[in-house]
């Protein structure tokens, strides 16, 4: 299992989502950090970055994370809608 951790951006951003899709992004944010490879077909690599970072889709909602395999964490960098979220 991995931990999670929120960047401060984070946060921020969770908290000016609807609260209907912030429980929806929370309950699978849980089961990634249970076992990733259950969601694998909604996450891809991002491209263009130094780190190794990932998107997780929920709907029109997308999760920016980094997955530190020995630390078995996963650090939530950004979460915003699809339009938003990588600028």
């Amino acid at each position: 299992m991995y931990t999670l951790r929120f960047l401060g951006k984070a946060v921020e951003d969770l908290k000016r989502i609807d609260f209907p899709f912030q429980r929806i992004i929370k309950e699978k944010l849980l089961i990634l950090a249970e076992n990733p490879d259950i969601l694998k077909n909604n996450i891809t690599r991002l491209s263009g970055a130094d780190e190794e970072y990932y998107r997780l889709r929920v709907g029109n909602y997308r999760i920016i994370f980094e997955k530190k395999e020995r630390e078995l964490l996963i650090l939530v960098v950004r979460i915003g809608h699809r339009r938003e979220v990588y600028r």
